[in-house]
């Protein structure tokens, strides 16, 4: 039985790139890189999904959350200085 092979992100998109420029045939592409037919057609996929998601108007869901995650960390921020200061002023008594 033969091991899964792992493929880095790098090589995939180096794939999909030249499945999409049209570098060769599918089946020069799959011979050269040495790689499954299944596997050209889903990153090749993958690869236009990708792409229409970075011309979509408006912000994407990971935006959203990096924005939400740092107004959350601003506020307890603004809480742990509130607590710091505090502290600070009971114990120079």
């Amino acid at each position: 039985m033969s091991k899964r092979r792992n493929f880095s992100p790098e090589f995939k998109a180096k794939v999909a790139l030249a499945v999409l420029r049209g570098d060769g045939s599918m089946a020069e592409l799959e011979a050269r890189y040495q790689i499954h037919p299944n596997m050209t057609a889903k990153w090749k996929r993958e690869a236009l999904d990708g792409v229409k998601e970075t011309f979509q108007r408006g912000k994407s869901p990971t935006n959203r959350n990096r924005e939400e995650e740092i107004q959350r960390l601003q506020a307890k921020i603004g809480e742990l200085v509130v607590e710091r200061d505090v502290l600070a002023k009971a114990f120079d008594r």
